[in-house]
């Protein structure tokens, strides 16, 4: 019994190893975390639990039998984020470049079917670069397993989207479904080609941050609900955006604790011109009524002429939906009214109520 205990043992360690010593140090050069520090971090301290650490790729074509990592370039189990229940998958870029194979799909089908059975968020950590080309067809089966499961799961258990690293072809469009998603700045990258078939079709030479970036899809798509400056501030915002949405959709948002003071606002009675032609910003008179510094903007860049977000309104958590007459006098668009569409739809799934601040002329 000892020697198959042993033998376990070596396999875990090497295991969490993911592609190897020189590739984690490559990972760390590009200011980046690896997979596993980033679970680390998002996690309670030593409450994550790990599923299927020893599983192999199933591939013996273009020499793949000699290519063996456990793990299969994805880390999946659960753990708790301020004591609440998560479903955590971690895509490993040190594992050939974090590509979904057969056996890397069913380890996130696996995850996602017992976050709905239990009722509990999915985080997904992503980088990886798409397909594993070498599978072909099972690996394009595996995506639509997730895809499967992301239109399942929608509106019943909540599903965010961390994209830590240059992420293409099925590894955006199963993103794009979840509820929320952050990108890292800089660092981070969503399309459905690159920049070389790009410019191999058109002709046209654009960069992987135009097409892209963080930048462009958070302010021009629409598709990036918050942006981060690096893999930590990333993980800080995973964390804060959890403790404003409940576990489920058969649950609430758990309330803090909060004092009751001097309730009064004075301010709120100068911050609206009485000249109705005069503009103002809208997120003083929010900043105004809820609770001081709880305001949590949700596409702060995208559509500015409608706010949304989260707040806290006598320790109970709320959604804000509001027109900005800073921008654009207030006035709805195609963009603004997709955004706020989206955001009321989200609270009436989670039960979390809204208040909405309305001064609009109109529509566009």
């Amino acid at each position: 019994m000892q020697k198959y205990l042993e033998t376990l043992n070596v396999k875990k360690e090497q295991a969490l190893l993911g592609g190897g010593a020189d590739r984690i140090d490559s990972q760390h050069k590009k200011r980046k975390l690896t997979a596993r520090e980033r679970i680390e971090l998002l996690l309670d301290p030593g409450s994550f639990e790990e599923l299927g650490m020893l599983v192999l790729h199933r591939t013996t074509d273009f020499g793949m039998d000699k290519q063996n990592f456990y793990g299969d370039g994805v880390i999946t189990g659960y753990g708790t984020i301020d004591r609440r229940l998560m479903y955590v998958f971690a895509q490993d870029f040190t594992v050939f470049g974090g590509s979904l194979s057969e056996t890397h799909a069913e380890k996130i089908c696996k995850l996602m079917d017992l976050a709905l059975k239990n009722g509990a968020p999915v985080i997904g950590l992503n980088d990886s670069g798409g397909a594993r080309i070498q599978e072909g067809v099972r690996s394009l089966g595996g995506y639509a397993d997730i895809f499967y499961r992301n239109v399942r799961t929608s509106g019943s258990i909540p599903q965010i989207s961390a994209i830590m690293g240059p992420c293409a072809g099925g590894a955006v469009y199963s993103p794009a479904m979840t509820d929320f998603i952050i990108m890292v700045e800089n660092s981070s990258y969503m399309f459905v080609t690159g920049p070389n078939v790009v410019k191999t079709v058109t002709n046209e030479e654009v960069s992987s941050e135009a097409l892209g970036g963080a930048h462009t899809h958070a302010t021009k798509s629409g598709v990036t609900h918050l942006t981060a400056q690096d893999d930590l501030d990333c993980i800080a915002q995973v964390r804060k955006l959890i403790s404003y949405i409940p576990q489920n959709c058969e649950e609430k948002v758990p309330d803090l604790d909060y004092v009751l003071s001097e309730e009064i606002r004075p301010e709120l009675n100068d911050i609206i011109p009485e000249n109705a032609n005069q503009p103002y910003d809208i997120k003083e008179v929010i900043t105004h009524i809820i609770d001081i510094d709880t305001f949590y903007e949700i596409q702060e860049e995208f559509a500015d002429n409608i706010v949304v977000g989260f707040a806290r309104l006598a320790g109970k958590c709320i959604g804000i939906v509001a027109n900005q007459p800073m921008v654009l006098a207030g006035c709805l668009d195609v963009k603004a009214s997709k955004k706020a569409a989206r955001f009321v739809r989200l609270g009436d799934c989670f039960n979390i109520p809204l208040i909405v601040l309305v001064d609009v002329p109109g529509f566009l």
